[in-house]
């Protein structure tokens, strides 16, 4: 079936176009569709909506995840070990999987549910003019061709050009970064971005004044806003951690792969028993197998993510902890993350440009008793809220953007004023003398002049500019009228900011510490982003526009992404164009955004964060929600992202070094020996002890350089770590087997005894040693992970002598055995501790904790 025509792709902007050149293009008239043709147009153009994101099964949420290879190689040891008479140890490794498959499927599937409520974010009605007369219908009803009228306080049904207006402005924050209403009145207007376009109205905006007919151009998935939300239906590609884990998983299925088959083909070439050489070599797969991964690696996210959740971070996704640790760009809005979205008086100005408060006074008397209640009205009675309490309201002209002005006549106790307040150039226009120092005199041209250097030197410094004049009038007038507002007294300027968060500035430097650098991407002007990035701490020598970049290749936008840290007048699009582009060089992404605009940019990043009060569609899109829209927030969940990784990094080294070197030393043992170095079961329990030994690791502390630099899987780092310190394991291993055969002679019984006791205390208690970068005797472990290395330590030791013994086969060796035994084991563990650092890249590596 065809995809309706809303439904395929963005218009090209139409606001190039006179609207009778889009009503010809969309062959319909200005006056409005009958209900029948709208009916038809529905049936064409489809629902005004958006489709919803493609919710995967639970049956095949949870075939994805058990398909991992890590998965599969734990689900087939499991079964064998099960085949193989192991029943406990396999139902172990089994329950563990299940675990862990359904810990992360639940926490999936509570963060899909959640996307889907906080995507309703537009309007539910709209004022449509059907039939010749303007009447209510269900937004989902409205196509292009349609009239529509919005009012204060309506949010926009659909992308529409304006036929006609009174006094209407648009706050698009969410839609295009700027902060500011922006005023909308019908004309052609050729800018090529949709921040730019006075003329066109786009779906999800919210009328903050006024009100204005207009005619509907694109509707659903064909708006601006339809086209950001269209990134929440791709299909998201795995994250760093993701593809890391399958990596790891790869790798461990190679190497028991190949273990096995050299294993049994050497026993089976030298004429062993095939069954008892199958048995070994399958027990040797098992031992190899980190099958506590899984677990380690879900308890300790999870862990994680309790303790973001203390820190003002709401989890979606469980994997998304490690991804910011691992973050090394952050890439950020500006309105709303940077700043508070909230505009705030900043400078008060005479017209000599020096500090003043009578301006900023007047014009709060203005907004009180006659203005439009928009933001910048609001951020003047917030800084004066009792300016009007001596004054009252004798007439008023409401603001009109033809104009672009609207005065006030008040009377307070000494005098009846006339104040007008509105775009500098059209006061100054109606001005002939000036206020300066408590006295007015005639204005000159040459005050002209430094007036409008002073609103050039507003506008380099990010504000935006209002002036005010006045005139005295007669005491009890009542009325006003354009003749009125003529031979004023200027009286100053009032420049209004959107400032940045007083946290901003050293969280940047924070992160920057942390080895993250910061870029802003922005719909907003480039010269406030620049103002911006310079207050905060970002290099803003050279800011790319939008239109900079809609003339780059990708491969040439690769190159310029490298060097410059702030953008401005960004579409959508292009948000996520920049994204990728710093993705291709290797770099690991996060995107901060609370925006429409942002959300194909949180979506094509490593990690999508946003904030509680968002966009719907950018919460939806977003990994991490932040209930506090604060920078500091996220260098926050930065450390705990790369602690988090590091207890997990930790069990993976473990595993590398005690499993890889145990198995290797049975695997030579093997065939070098007439007999089998430790039975099935006895590596099994070796396994089963070692890894409860471990439960420990998501409790356990973390060093501070651990946090220190972003945190990744390094495979070669990993072989190198195996590689150091598993043979060093088999090399101490094969003295052993050398002290117990040609030393004290031991029967086959007390080989298999004495070694399981070397094999169990040395890779429990090398935990400690390898668990830090540092001497262990400075950075000691946590309590759960002492305890739980210390409670598997004594069942290793106890069991050998205890009435169960037989059951694994145990003879208990002599003490003089023992006593060798300890030797060996002190001596390989200083071995460790001083062959340490050429397994461990040393602190301030990438990689490393």
């Amino acid at each position: 079936m065809e995809t309706p025509a809303s439904q395929k792709v963005a218009p090209s902007p139409f606001w190039n176009k006179t609207p009778q050149a889009v009503a010809s293009a969309l062959t319909c008239t200005l006056a409005g569709l009958s209900s029948e043709e709208a009916a038809r147009r529905r049936e064409t153009y489809g629902p005004n909506g958006d489709v919803s994101s493609p919710i995967e099964s639970l049956w095949r949420a949870i075939l994805r995840r058990l398909f991992e290879p890590l998965s599969l190689i734990l689900l087939v040891a499991g079964i064998v070990s099960i085949a193989t008479g192991d029943t406990i140890g396999g139902s172990i490794i089994v329950a563990i999987l299940v675990l862990s498959i359904g810990l992360d499927t639940v926490q999936e599937g509570h963060a899909i549910k959640a996307a889907e409520v906080l995507r309703q974010s537009v309007a539910l009605k709209a004022e449509v003019k059907r039939d010749g007369a303007f009447r209510q219908v269900e937004v989902a009803d409205v196509v292009p061709g349609d009239i529509i009228r919005v009012r204060a306080g309506d949010i926009v049904p659909a992308d529409a050009l304006i036929l006609e207006s009174d006094a209407c402005s648009s706050g698009e924050a969410a839609l295009t970064g700027e902060p500011y209403p922006v005023e909308k009145h019908p004309g052609v207007v050729l800018a090529p971005n949709a921040a730019d376009a006075s003329n066109a109205l786009f779906r999800g905006a919210v009328i903050q004044t006024g009100e204005a007919t207009a005619l509907v151009v694109a509707t659903g998935r064909a708006t601006i806003f339809g086209t950001a939300a269209s990134a929440l239906t791709q299909a998201p590609a795995l994250s760093p951690f993701q593809r890391d884990l399958h990596a790891f998983g790869l790798m461990i299925a190679r190497l028991t792969l190949a273990l096995v088959v050299v294993v049994l083909a050497f026993r089976v070439s030298l004429g062993r028993p095939v069954l008892d050489s199958l048995l070994f070599s399958v027990a040797l797969a098992v031992g190899l197998t980190p099958e506590l991964l899984p677990m380690i690696t879900t308890v300790t996210l999870s862990r994680g993510a309790l303790r973001m959740a203390k820190r003002k971070v709401i989890v979606k996704r469980l994997a998304a902890i490690h991804d910011l640790g691992a973050m090394t760009i952050l890439c950020t809005d500006k309105t709303g993350t940077l700043t508070s979205a909230e505009i705030s008086l900043a400078r008060s100005l005479d017209a000599a440009g020096q500090d003043d408060p009578r301006a900023a006074l007047l014009a709060a008397i203005a907004a009180d008793l006659g203005g439009d209640r928009g933001t910048l009205d609001a951020a003047l009675l917030q800084a004066h809220p009792d300016a009007s309490k001596d004054w009252t309201l004798g007439a008023r002209r409401a603001f009109d953007y033809a104009r672009r002005s609207g005065s006030v006549l008040a009377t307070g106790a000494q005098e009846t004023l006339l104040i007008v307040k509105g775009a500098p150039e059209a006061i100054l226009a109606l001005c002939t003398r000036q206020h300066i120092g408590g006295a007015e005199v005639e204005l000159a041209d040459s005050a002209r002049e430094t007036i409008a250097g002073t609103i050039r030197t507003l506008a380099a410094d990010g504000m935006r500019s209002i002036a005010v004049a006045s005139r005295s009038m007669p005491e009890g007038k009542s009325d006003l009228s354009g003749d009125d507002e003529a031979e004023l007294t200027f009286i100053g300027l009032c420049g209004f900011a959107d400032p940045p968060k007083p946290t901003a500035a050293g969280a940047v430097t924070r992160l920057r510490a942390n080895g993250i650098r910061l870029k802003i991407l922005s719909g907003d002007d480039p010269v406030i982003v620049k103002r911006l990035a310079g207050l905060v701490g970002v290099n803003a020598d050279r800011v790319l526009a939008g239109s900079d970049i809609a003339e780059l290749s990708d491969e040439a936008l690769a190159v310029q992404v490298r060097e410059v840290d702030a953008f401005g007048r960004l579409a959508p699009d292009q948000k996520a164009r920049i994204v990728k582009a710093l993705q291709s060089k290797g770099a690991v992404i996060g995107f901060l955004g609370d925006g429409i605009n942002d959300a194909p940019g949180l979506k094509t990043a490593d990690i999508g964060l946003s904030v509680e009060g968002a966009s719907g569609v950018a919460q939806a899109a977003a990994d991490m929600i932040l209930l506090a829209s604060d920078l500091e927030v996220v260098a926050d969940g930065v450390e705990e992202g790369r602690r988090t990784f590091a207890n997990i990094l930790k069990y993976v080294r473990m595993g590398a070094s005690s499993n890889f070197g145990n198995m290797l030393s049975m695997a030579i043992a093997s065939v070098a020996f007439p007999f089998l170095p430790m039975l099935p079961t006895q590596i099994l329990l070796n396994n089963l002890l070692y890894d409860f030994s471990e439960l420990g690791i998501p409790f356990d502390g973390v060093q501070p350089e651990a946090t220190a630099r972003p945190q990744v899987w390094d495979m070669k780092d990993l072989l190198r770590f195996a590689g150091v310190m598993g043979p060093l394991s088999s090399f101490f291993d094969l003295i052993t087997f050398g002290v117990l055969l040609f030393v004290f002679h031991a029967s086959t019984g007390e080989f298999r005894t004495a070694w399981f006791i070397e094999s169990m205390v040395t890779q429990i208690l090398v935990i400690f040693i390898i668990r830090t970068n540092g001497r262990p005797w400075r950075d000691f472990p946590r309590a759960p992970l002492t305890a739980s290395s210390l409670i598997a330590l004594a069942f290793a030791l106890l069991i050998p002598f205890s009435p169960i013994a037989s059951w694994f086969g145990f003879i208990a060796p002599p003490a003089p055995m023992l006593a060798a035994i300890a030797l060996i084991i002190v001596l390989y563990l200083v071995t460790a501790e001083l062959m340490k650092p050429l397994a461990i890249r040393m602190p301030g590596r990438t990689g490393r904790n």
